[in-house]
């Protein structure tokens, strides 16, 4: 089903935020680090939305399989996360003043987004209930980042700029055990469908 160019691209990326996660929690998880420390749930579920909303999505934006219609949600998902994603960065790192309630404002906005163009969703073509799958994973990991976010926000008591500020919910503090237990939850069916897509897409399951 794939192209071997989408092919390619897929694995090579999810190989990269598979090895990029492994550095990223030694170094968070030694202590001293801006942001603090991250759990395992986080640490799954911020390389996981970052391989699905960067990468994955920019890449079936050009998987000649999918219906244009299909094309066009993953594709401008994918620019608005990368743009917001630039802002961020610098946000965090460079004026230190970045808010969950932006990232919140953003999440809505791309839900909108999002159910906007799938009204122009016309057929699914050789993709069948894959191509809406796909949708739906896409609003369900927005809708669990908008509640992440919203109550990270209300566990740091709104501490997330400046120098001392908190980016990441840690595995043994109490405040964020209740997030951490939703966080894993929330993570089963998402790697689950994920892996079925790429069994489907790699010709492995129909």
């Amino acid at each position: 089903m794939f192209s071997t160019t989408t092919r390619v691209l897929l694995i090579s990326s999810l190989a990269a935020c598979v090895v990029a996660s492994h550095f990223f929690r030694k170094r968070q998880n030694r202590g001293n680090t801006r942001g603090g420390k991250i759990s395992n749930p986080k640490l799954l579920w911020l390389f996981f939305a970052i391989w699905f909303w960067l990468f994955e999505c920019a890449v079936l934006a050009f998987e000649p399989s999918l219906p244009e219609a299909f094309r066009l949600i993953v594709g401008v998902h994918a620019l608005s996360f990368w743009i917001r994603g630039g802002v961020e960065m610098v946000m965090l790192h460079v004026t230190k003043n970045w808010r969950p309630p932006l990232g919140i404002a953003h999440d809505l906005f791309c839900i909108a987004t999002v159910l906007v163009l799938a009204t122009h969703v016309t057929e699914t073509g050789a993709w069948g209930w894959w191509a809406y799958g796909l949708v739906v994973a896409l609003i369900f990991a927005l809708v669990v980042e908008t509640l992440y976010a919203y109550l990270f926000f209300g566990a740091v008591k709104g501490k997330t700029t400046g120098d001392d500020g908190i980016w990441f919910a840690s595995e043994d503090e109490e405040r964020f055990r209740r997030i951490n237990r939703i966080t894993a939850a929330c993570n089963t069916p998402q790697v689950l469908f994920q892996l079925g897509l790429l069994g489907f897409g790699f010709g492995l399951i129909n």
